[in-house]
């Protein structure tokens, strides 16, 4: 089974590179984050006529997530991460197909730190890893994959004393996904590829993906049932680079 997380960046405006990507690449099951449609207006059509059944919660303008099947029934679970009821962003949801539980999330960017914005971010932080240590506690297969908003270490950073400040590499942002990992999950890429230098976004500026000056920001955290099953991780890092793309290239891992 091949699961893929890509955060479109604008799911109508790149629609033609992620219909692309699902033909080229046939992965079985894909999160996609940053739709940044309203419900109505996410493309069901388009999907399902490339072979996908979806499940979305969308926001005007901003956010939104969905979970993608090819030729797999979804079971929806839930579209709210739990501890906030006043939080209206859509920023996770979360499916059970073919016996796995499948989280896609979308972390708050969480600048300018520090905030508002940036307590948002730690607070979000808070309350997935409470969700997780549920999820972990049920003693299921569970994959929380989608754009996490954070850089881990300095090996998934270019330049990481430029990053210092910024709310995706600070210390308490990297402290916030060390706890969560540290709950018994694994970074599938760092389990396969512990040394590697790999990256899953570049700026549109200054000729970032031409220079490889990247971030690994998009991430794979696997249950211990699946830690057994996982056989492969990478980045499909060409799509970045055709015309059009989102920001961010699509991350894979394979199961057994």
């Amino acid at each position: 089974m091949r699961i893929a997380t890509y955060n479109v960046n604008g799911v109508n405006g790149r629609l033609p590179v992620l219909l692309r990507w699902l033909n080229e690449t046939k992965p079985d099951v894909v999160c996609l984050q940053e739709l940044k449609a309203p419900q109505e207006n996410f493309p069901e059509k388009a999907i399902n006529d490339a072979g996908y059944n979806a499940i979305w919660h969308g926001q005007k303008s901003w956010n939104g997530v969905a979970i993608l099947a090819r030729d797999r029934e979804i079971k929806e679970l839930r579209r709210v991460l739990p501890g906030d009821p006043e939080d209206l962003h859509s920023r996770y949801i979360e499916a059970l197909i073919d016996g796995i539980t499948i989280g896609g999330l979308y972390l708050p960017n969480g600048n300018p730190a520090p905030g508002p914005k940036f307590d948002y971010k730690l607070g979000w932080f808070d309350r997935l890893t409470a969700h997780a240590a549920g999820l972990l506690a049920a003693d299921k297969p569970v994959v929380l994959t989608g754009d996490y908003n954070v850089m881990p270490t300095e090996i998934d950073v270019y330049k990481p004393e430029r990053w210092v400040n910024d709310a995706l590499f600070r210390p308490e942002t990297r402290a916030a996904f060390k706890k969560l990992v540290d709950q018994g999950w694994t970074d599938a890429i760092r389990k396969l590829h512990p040394d590697e230098i790999i990256y899953t976004f570049w700026d549109y500026f200054r000729d970032a993906y031409g220079r490889n000056a990247g971030l690994r920001i998009d991430h794979f955290l696997l249950s211990p049932h699946l830690d057994k099953r996982l056989r492969a991780a990478g980045v499909d890092r060409n799509v970045r680079g055709w015309e059009k793309s989102s920001d961010h290239a699509p991350v894979w891992i394979e199961l057994d």
